[in-house]
């Protein structure tokens, strides 16, 4: 009578094999990159943008450098500011000439809801040194309103409440 053994293999447990690391994916995504000899997007762009508010207003300020203003749309629909544009891509320089290209061009929109506190129809844009600035006025009754307090002297109010 022959009997049959059968070995089964002891695999280890490891619980990261197949994830990669940051730094592969990086690494790819660059090598990935050069193969295809794109010299623009290495990925979808997003201005970075600061939010801050004070008494008055709700500033906004976006850096957009190379952005040429006439090429920004700004708009408020139903309290959602969104900001619009593209950062072209220079054709001073023929691209052979080029060792590296890691700022990002192309299209972009950012979109934010403001709150029903701001008055939308008052929004100041202004641009400088490659910064948008939207300046959005809060409204009247949004502001914050300093309210006195009285204090009656002991005596007055004896005398008031008729003791």
């Amino acid at each position: 009578m022959e009997v049959l053994t059968t070995m089964r293999t002891i695999a280890r447990w490891e619980p990261f094999r197949g994830v990669t690391t940051l730094q592969d994916q990086i690494n790819r995504l660059f090598n990935d990159v050069a193969r295809t000899g794109e010299q623009s997007n290495l990925s979808a762009w997003a201005p970075a943008v600061d939010i801050y508010e004070t008494e008055q207003e709700l500033v906004v300020k976006a850096d957009l450098p190379d952005v040429d203003p006439k090429d920004l749309d700004i708009r408020v629909e139903n309290n959602l500011l969104t900001i619009r544009g593209e950062r072209k891509f220079e054709k001073k320089v023929s691209e052979e000439n080029y060792l590296r290209v890691e700022r990002s061009f192309g299209s972009f929109a950012r979109s934010f809801t403001l709150a029903n506190t701001v008055n939308t129809d008052a929004i100041k844009a202004g641009y400088q040194n490659g910064v948008l600035t939207l300046s959005i006025p809060k409204r009247e009754e949004a502001k914050p309103k300093q309210i006195e307090v009285t204090v009656n002297a002991p005596a007055v109010a004896a005398a008031a409440s008729g003791k």
